[in-house]
């Protein structure tokens, strides 16, 4: 289990993030006078640093994040009124890459299963649309196993050629086929030990689904072009984005191998229908993407409440697209509103912060580069607008034009350019 050691300043005046952390599966340890092994620190600002690298500073008021870099401590700083985020921003950085995000009750209550499943070495299949983080659910249930030490082999079955699909799944023996110039072990014998996950498990190949069974039933391979079966060691999570029970209704999935596979089901929730993720999941995403900039942009609380209205049709990946968008788009310390593009338009758009859902697809990303361009142009030419036409290979008119578009939408290119704008 993980573990945080929070000063009693810390708890006092972050007593929802401490919560938040213990809620995900955090042990909180009560203070030490010497630095524990394997323990993250949550100290105040001016208080004693026990484990730089294991350290976050956490501040009280602002909006500031600045991640582990060179054996430094970390840092952020928020009020109550952005503890959604801040939360987030916090848990990511003590947590790890490899820590799953959540903060809706139902995603934690999911997390929460998921690692009670792991203590038992059974098999798993999760149910679930695209996007909804099956396979983060999987890698969960493997680290949180005995398994952990072992290998972890996610291959997607609708990716694989079906013509390829047994040999890549259960080895071959050299010369088995035409090409097989040497011999190959599979993914099943490469998991021995570990973790096996079949992502799109519906698309298997009915002819595969029964040796598929016997593999799960026998715990043993039978490599194409041998005569002796290979015992492997492998526990088998399964994800599927349609309804198994209605495919073997419907003749295209093995019954037997549905029961097989559903020892213990777990189902992921559209993002849309868990809004209390999308903050968090935001702020992690901001963290990962954010590279080397010395302080990551805090989303405002306009562009949290764009986020939280959108329908989310591609789920977490979309997000994950959104996100990255708006790290290019915002040069600054903050995510704006503007900066948030979408695919699409919502389908069925609620206003949020004055604007429509309809505004800022991803039609607008020429635009959003165009004013991106100019502003930086602008700086670059000390504000001058003969200078930055020229350099833009635009004429002036041209760029009037589109300073004033910009102003209209609440975006003043020439702020911070310098001097005043000049003929």
């Amino acid at each position: 289990m993980r573990s945080i050691m929070p000063t009693a300043t810390v708890e006092r005046a972050h007593l929802t993030l401490v919560s938040s952390l213990r809620a995900q599966g955090f042990a909180v340890q009560a203070p030490a006078a010497r630095p524990q092994p394997n323990v993250a620190y949550l100290v105040a600002a001016g208080e004693a640093v026990p484990a730089p690298a294991r350290t976050l500073i956490v501040g009280d008021s602002g909006r500031e994040v600045i991640p582990f870099r060179d054996g430094q401590p970390a840092r952020i700083a928020y009020g109550h009124a952005d503890a959604a985020v801040g939360n987030a921003f916090a848990r990511a950085l003590v947590g790890g890459p490899e820590l799953p995000t959540a903060a809706d009750p139902e995603s934690l209550a999911l997390l929460a299963l998921a690692e009670r499943v792991a203590q038992a070495d059974i098999t798993v299949l999760i149910n679930g649309p695209t996007g909804t983080g099956k396979e983060v659910l999987a890698r969960t249930i493997h680290l949180n196993s005995e398994r952990r030490d072992g290998p972890f082999v996610a291959i997607n079955c609708a990716a694989l050629p079906e013509t390829m699909l047994e040999a890549m799944l259960f080895g071959h023996q050299k010369g088995a086929f035409t090409g097989a110039s040497s011999g190959g072990e599979g993914f099943f014998r490469a998991a021995n030990g570990g973790t096996l996950l079949l992502d799109e498990i519906a698309e298997m190949p009915l002819n595969l689904q029964a040796k598929l069974l016997r593999v799960l039933q026998e715990r043993e391979v039978v490599p194409i072009g041998a005569t002796m079966p290979q015992p492997v060691d492998v526990r088998v999570v399964a994800c599927a984005n349609r309804d198994l029970q209605a495919e073997v209704a419907a003749g295209r999935f093995r019954a037997d191998l549905y029961y097989r596979l559903s020892v213990f089901p777990l189902s992921t929730r559209e993002l849309a229908e868990r809004p209390q993720d999308i903050p968090a999941l935001a702020a992690t995403m901001i963290l990962r993407h954010a590279g080397n900039r010395p302080t990551v942009p805090w989303p405002s609380d306009a562009a949290i409440a764009r986020l939280v209205a959108h329908d989310w049709p591609g789920n977490v990946r979309e997000l994950e697209n959104v996100i990255q968008r708006a790290l290019l788009f915002a040069g600054g310390d903050t995510i704006e509103a503007g900066h948030i593009v979408f695919d699409r338009p919502s389908a069925a758009p609620r206003a949020t912060s004055g604007q429509s859902g309809d505004d800022n697809t991803l039609g607008q990303v020429v635009q959003f580069s165009e004013f991106a361009a100019i502003r930086e142009t602008l700086a670059a030419c000390g504000g001058s607008r003969i200078e930055t036409a020229k350099r833009l290979g635009i004429s002036e008119r041209t760029l009037r034009y589109r300073l004033a578009k910009a102003r209209e939408q609440g975006d003043d290119l020439a702020a911070g350019s310098g001097r005043m704008l000049s003929a």
